[in-house]
C-alpha cells in the first residue's frame, strides 16, 4: 500500500515535469530550469509554483522507495527475506533510489524552497523516529533495518538543506557499513543455529572471533566513529544542517544529534546482548556455536574495508575544496546555495558534538548492559507505556491497519459476497437453476406412453378450436 502512494507521487511528479518541460530526460529538463521558474500549477484548490509541486511529488515518490516517516512500515519488514537479499535492499538497492533522484533533480529543487524544507523535516523526524525504536527492538535484523531508516533520514536531511554531496557521500558510506552489519548478523544467526532474538544469546564472542571483530567495525562506522566512514559522512550532514539557512535546517540538526546518540546506543546493546553476558542459548545451541566458512567471512571482510576506508579516502574528494571537479554537472548548487562553503566554518562544537553523543551513546549501553543487567527490565517495567510505545513502532502497524487494511479488507469482502456472489454469479446462475428446473419438470411429461401422447395432442387440438371459436 506505502510503496503504491510513493509510486503514485512519483508518477504524477514525472507527469507534471512533462507538462512543464515537454520531456523527462534529465538533459532537456535541466536545459530549461531558468526559463520556467515562475510557472504555476493549481492543486488542491491553490496555485502553486510547478517546481515547488514537482519536489514534493518526487520526494513522495522518493518516501517510498527509501522509507521515509509514514511510508517506512514495509522496510523493517523487508529482512524477513535471505540475509544477503536484506544487505542489498537496505544498502545498496531500492532504499537508495530516492536519495539519488534527490541529489539528480537538484537543478529543480535548488528553486523549491519549500518543498526542500518539506524533505528536510521529514528526513530529520524520520532519523529520530527509527533510532527511538531501534532501541528496543530485538530481532538482531530488524535492529539494523530501523537503522537503515534512520540513516536514510540523514540524507534526506542533506538533500534538504542543499548539500546533495553530502547525501550521496552518506550514502556510499552507509552503504559499505550497513551491508557489513546485516551480512554480519547473518553469521550470528548461522552460528546460532538461525536464532535471530538477541535475548537469547549472549556469551559467543570468543567461539565467532572474526564476525564479532566485523560487526565492531560495522557497529563503529555506524556510530560516527573516528576514523571510520560514518565519522566522515554523518558529520558532514550535520555540519550541513548547523551551516544552511533553509526551512527545519536547525530541526534536521538538533534531531540528527539525538539520533546519533541513540544509534551508538542501540548498537553497543546489539553487540553486548549479542556477544557478551553470560550465555541465554540452551546447551544445544551453544555447543553447535562456530565461526562462519570463507564464503560468508570473505565478504564481511571486504565490506570492513570499505567501512574503514572509504571516508578519509573520498572526504576530500567529494565535499573538499574542489567538489566541483569531482561532482561536475552530476549535482546543481543554485547561486544562493553556500552551504558547501559554509559547513566547513561551523564552530568547532557543531563539528565535535557528534562525536561526543555517539561515545556518550556507546558508554551508557555499555553501563546499562554490561555493569546493570538487571537495568533494562526495571526500566521497562517502571516506564511501561513508553517500553510499549516505541516496542510497538508507535503504532504505525496498528494505526495503518485500522485506517487502510479493516477498510479495504471489508470493502474486498463485501465486493466479494454481494457483488460477485450474488450478482456476477447470483443472476446466470439463477438463470440457470431455474431453466434446469423447468427442464426436469417438462421431462417428466416424456413418459414413452403412445396413449399419453395421443392424449396430449387430443387436448392441443380441443385448445385450437376453443381459441379459434372464442376469437371469431
Amino acid at each position: 500500500m506505502v510503496n503504491r502512494i510513493g509510486d503514485l507521487g512519483f508518477a504524477l511528479g514525472i507527469a507534471l515535469i512533462f507538462v512543464v518541460f515537454g520531456s523527462i530526460t534529465f538533459d532537456a529538463i535541466f536545459a530549461g530550469v531558468s526559463q520556467h521558474q515562475n510557472d504555476s500549477y493549481s492543486v488542491l484548490g491553490g496555485t502553486f509554483r510547478a517546481y515547488e509541486v514537482i519536489g514534493v511529488l518526487l520526494f513522495i515518490g522518493a518516501m517510498g522507495k527509501s522509507a521515509q516517516l509514514g511510508l517506512h512500515v514495509w522496510l523493517p519488514d523487508a529482512m524477513e527475506g535471505p540475509t544477503p537479499v536484506s544487505a542489498l535492499i537496505h544498502a545498496a538497492t531500492m532504499v537508495t533510489a530516492g536519495v539519488f533522484l534527490m541529489a539528480r533533480m537538484s537543478p529543480v529543487l535548488e528553486y523549491a524552497p519549500h518543498a526542500m524544507a518539506f524533505v528536510t523535516f521529514v528526513g530529520a523526524s524520520t532519523a529520530l523516529f527509527a533510532a527511538t525504536v531501534g532501541v528496543v527492538q530485538n530481532d538482531i535484523k530488524r535492529i539494523i533495518a530501523y537503522s537503515t531508516c534512520s540513516q536514510l533520514g540523514y540524507m534526506f536531511i542533506a538533500a534538504g538543506v542543499g548539500a546533495y554531496q553530502a547525501s550521496v557521500f552518506h550514502l556510499l558510506t552507509h552503504a559499505f557499513f550497513k551491508a557489513l552489519l546485516f551480512l554480519g548478523a547473518g553469521s550470528v544467526i548461522h552460528a546460532m543455529s538461525d536464532e535471530q532474538d538477541i535475548r537469547k544469546m549472549g556469551g559467543i564472542w570468543k567461539k565467532i572471533p572474526l564476525t564479532y571483530t566485523m560487526m565492531w567495525i560495522g557497529s563503529l562506522a555506524l556510530a560516527g566513529v573516528f576514523p571510520f566512514a560514518g565519522f566522515y559522512s554523518k558529520d558532514a550532514v550535520l555540519e550541513a544542517a548547523f551551516a544552511s539557512h533553509g526551512g527545519f535546517a536547525k530541526y534536521g540538526f538538533w534531531c540528527g544529534i539525538l539520533a546519533a546518540f541513540l544509534t551508538a546506543f542501540y548498537s553497543w546493546r546489539l553487540l553486548i546482548l549479542t556477544f557478551h553476558g553470560a550465555p541465554r542459548a540452551d546447551k544445544h545451541t551453544m555447543d553447535h556455536v562456530h565461526e562462519s566458512p570463507l564464503v560468508m567471512t570473505v565478504p564481511l571482510m571486504l565490506l570492513a574495508a570499505g567501512a574503514v576506508l572509504t571516508g578519509f579516502t573520498f572526504a576530500h574528494q567529494l565535499l573538499g575544496e574542489h567538489w566541483q571537479h569531482f561532482w561536475g554537472a552530476a549535482i546543481h548548487n543554485g547561486p544562493n546555495n553556500h552551504v558547501m562553503h559554509d559547513m566547513h566554518e561551523v564552530p568547532g562544537w557543531v563539528v565535535a558534538l557528534p562525536a561526543v553523543v555517539g561515545l556518550s551513546g556507546i558508554a551508557l549501553a555499555y553501563i546499562i548492559y554490561m555493569g546493570m543487567p538487571a537495568l533494562p527490565a526495571q526500566l521497562a517495567e517502571r516506564f511501561g507505556g513508553v517500553y510499549r510505545f516505541l516496542l510497538n513502532k508507535w503504532y504505525f502497524d496498528e494505526l495503518y491497519d485500522r485506517i487502510f487494511v479493516r477498510p479495504t479488507m471489508a470493502l474486498a469482502r463485501g465486493l466479494w459476497q454481494v457483488g460477485d456472489a450474488r450478482i456476477i454469479d447470483g443472476i446466470p446462475n439463477g438463470v440457470a437453476s431455474l431453466t434446469a428446473q423447468g427442464a426436469g419438470r417438462v421431462v417428466k411429461v416424456q413418459t414413452g406412453s403412445i396413449a399419453h401422447y395421443a392424449f396430449a395432442m387430443l387436448i392441443g387440438v380441443v385448445v385450437l378450436v376453443s381459441l379459434y371459436l372464442i376469437i371469431r
